[in-house]
């Protein structure tokens, strides 16, 4: 059996969660997905998966091979890419991960026109709260909202966020004004594990260079950024979220932000890839297509939450 064919069919059942799926996407019988993967594990002489009937889960050892694997394949396509020149079109599948409401709201759309522009291009769009690491995990292009480490990636800076203060018009009116960040111990919390539980940070006062921290007890925990916004436009309390999340309801006056004076400094927001991805064309199409819109979006949202 071919090595490097065996590890395709290996990563697709572990973008697929199983062999089935990996089977159904590969046009293959389950039996000829099994075999691939076994004939790895032969090879390699250790057990990659831990297999159920339902599902799969990488062994430790599995973790170390399916990283790379797919280094293995991504220099095998860019090769191919490389050799074939400016005569290949944007073609394939292209990976893409982002922040949960970053990449509903602003990068699915641009994402979705990408498409229709592209037809030979399909996508994956993988939203999550943590950051990922491109090579181990078959990335093409990530949306990533953080000062970021020196690295080999490729990051393209597209705006950048806020951490900001809201809540609404009525709550505001009918609980003690909000001066100072002190004042927030007294009020009622809608707390997010990103952002703090039990406590937020501030920026040092002016002559110190120790962070500010107030502690509370938080009304009501909740680990959605919507429900978050919700509660708050309800009038149920205060929350701290980044500027995107709360762009809409700042605008349309449902939250007003606080303590505006008080904000961290703002983080930045990048498109990232790695290095070398950029020859590939569906990924140079991509980038090109997508970080002008990311721009003008993340400059509007920047305008709408000036506090």
């Amino acid at each position: 059996m071919d090595r490097i064919d065996a590890m395709k069919v290996f990563v697709a059942a572990l973008d697929e969660g199983s062999l089935a799926g990996a089977g159904r996407r590969l046009g293959r019988s389950p039996a000829a997905v099994s075999r691939a993967v076994a004939f790895l594990e032969d090879h390699v002489g250790v057990q990659l998966l831990h297999r159920t009937t339902r599902s799969i889960k990488l062994s430790e050892a599995g973790e170390r091979y399916a990283a790379a694997c797919r280094r293995v394949l991504t220099d095998l396509e860019e090769a191919d890419i490389l050799a074939v020149g400016e005569r290949s079109a944007p073609r394939g599948t292209l990976t893409i991960t982002a922040p949960v409401i970053s990449g509903e709201d602003i990068l699915r759309p641009i994402l979705d026109a990408f498409l229709d522009a592209y037809p030979t291009v399909s996508a994956k769009l993988y939203l999550l709260d943590r950051p990922v690491n491109l090579i181990d995990e078959g990335v093409d292009v990530a949306l990533r909202i953080a000062h970021l480490p020196d690295s080999s990636m490729v990051a393209t800076r597209v705006g950048e966020v806020r951490r900001i203060i809201v809540a609404s018009p009525r709550y505001l009116t009918e609980h003690p004004r909000i001066l100072e960040p002190s004042d927030l111990a007294k009020h009622q919390i809608i707390a997010m594990t990103h952002f703090g539980l039990d406590s937020w940070s501030f920026p040092p006062m002016e002559g110190s260079t120790i962070p500010r921290s107030v502690s509370f007890t938080p009304r009501f925990i909740v680990n959605s950024v919507r429900a978050a916004v919700a509660s708050a436009a309800e009038g149920h309390g205060v929350t701290r979220l980044f500027s995107y999340h709360v762009a809409e309801k700042v605008r349309e006056g449902q939250l007003l932000i606080i303590l505006s004076d008080t904000e961290h400094t703002s983080l930045p927001v990048h498109v990232i890839t790695q290095e070398g991805r950029l020859s590939v064309p569906k990924v140079r199409a991509f980038v090109d297509f997508a970080v002008p819109r990311l721009r003008k979006h993340f400059g509007r949202l920047t305008t709408d939450t000036k506090g």
